[in-house]
C-alpha cells in the first residue's frame, strides 16, 4: 500500500499537465491558472487515429475515440514525452532513449512525430496518425475547459479494496490533494474551492473508463478499476472536474479549502 503521511490540513500534493493527449504526465512545481481555462498547455495537442474530423480552423470537442487514447492504445504508456513550452517541441523517449523529436508548430516537426508513431503503433492505427491542435483548444475528454482533481485518501480506499498500490496517474489528475477524508471531493460539486491563490467551482464527478485499467509506467492492463469501483461503492466515479473562476498561482503545499 502507499505509505504517505497524513498532513494536518488539506494541501496540494502534486500538479500535472498532459501536453499531448494520452501521453505521459509532466509534474509541475507551480502553475498559474486563468479563469475559464485549463492548465497552460494541458491537452494542447492530440494525435488523430487515422482519418479524422478535427478542423483547426473551426475547433470543436470530439469523442476521445477520434484520437489515440490509453483506453484503446495502451502501448502509448511505454513512451515518455517531454514538451518545451518556448519552442513547442515534443520529444519522445522509450526505455530512457530518445526515439523521436519534432517542433509541433512546424509541418516537418509534426511529420517527425507522426512517422515514428505510424511505425510504433502500426497495429493500433486505423490510418496515418496526424498531430492536431488549435490556439486555445484543449483535447480534454469533456467539452468544458476544466481541471481534474483527485483525492489521495480516496485512492487509499481503492488500494485497500484491490489489495495493492495504485498509481494516481491512472486517473490523469491535474491536481492531487492530500489531507481530506475519503470521497470528500464528491461534496464539492457546485461549491467554491480555494487552491492557493486561485478559486474553482466543482462541476461534476469523473466517471472512469477502461483507460484506468492500464498501468501508466508499463502499458499493461492489470486492473479493472471501473468494475472495482462499481462493485465496492456502487458507482464508477473517481475524482472531480472543476472550473477556474478566479485566476492565480498554485504551488505545491498550498492549502485547499472548500466553501
Amino acid at each position: 500500500m502507499s505509505e504517505i503521511s497524513e498532513p494536518r490540513r488539506p494541501v496540494v500534493q502534486s500538479i500535472y499537465r498532459y501536453p499531448i493527449k494520452a501521453f505521459s504526465a509532466e509534474r509541475l512545481p507551480r502553475v498559474t491558472l486563468s479563469p475559464g481555462q485549463t492548465l497552460p498547455f494541458d491537452r494542447a495537442y492530440a494525435i488523430e487515429n487515422g482519418p479524422g474530423r478535427f478542423d483547426p480552423e473551426a475547433p470543436r470537442h470530439l469523442p476521445k475515440v477520434t484520437f489515440l487514447t490509453l483506453m484503446r492504445d495502451e502501448r502509448i504508456a511505454t513512451l515518455d514525452t517531454a514538451f518545451d513550452d518556448a519552442t513547442g517541441t515534443m520529444t519522445i523517449f522509450r526505455g530512457g532513449k530518445q526515439v523521436a523529436r519534432g517542433q509541433l508548430s512546424t509541418r516537418l516537426g509534426r511529420q517527425m512525430i507522426e512517422q515514428f508513431l505510424a511505425a510504433y503503433l502500426r497495429a493500433e492505427l486505423r490510418g496515418a496518425p496526424r498531430v492536431v491542435s488549435a490556439p486555445g483548444h484543449s483535447f480534454s475528454d469533456v467539452a468544458a475547459k476544466c481541471l481534474h482533481i483527485v483525492n489521495l485518501a480516496s485512492l487509499r480506499e481503492l488500494e485497500r479494496a484491490v489489495g495493492r498500490p495504485v498509481d494516481p496517474l491512472r486517473f490523469r489528475p491535474n491536481v492531487v490533494i492530500d489531507g481530506l477524508p475519503p470521497w470528500a471531493e464528491f461534496g464539492w460539486i457546485g461549491r467554491e474551492i480555494a487552491l492557493g491563490a486561485a478559486r474553482l467551482e466543482g462541476l461534476d464527478k469523473t466517471q472512469r473508463c477502461a483507460a484506468t485499467n492500464v498501468e501508466p509506467s508499463t502499458g499493461h492492463r492489470d486492473m479493472a478499476v471501473p468494475a472495482v469501483l462499481e462493485r465496492t461503492w456502487g458507482h464508477s466515479d473517481f475524482g472531480i472536474y472543476a472550473r477556474v473562476t478566479t485566476g492565480g498561482d498554485i504551488v505545491l503545499g498550498d492549502r485547499v479549502v472548500a466553501d
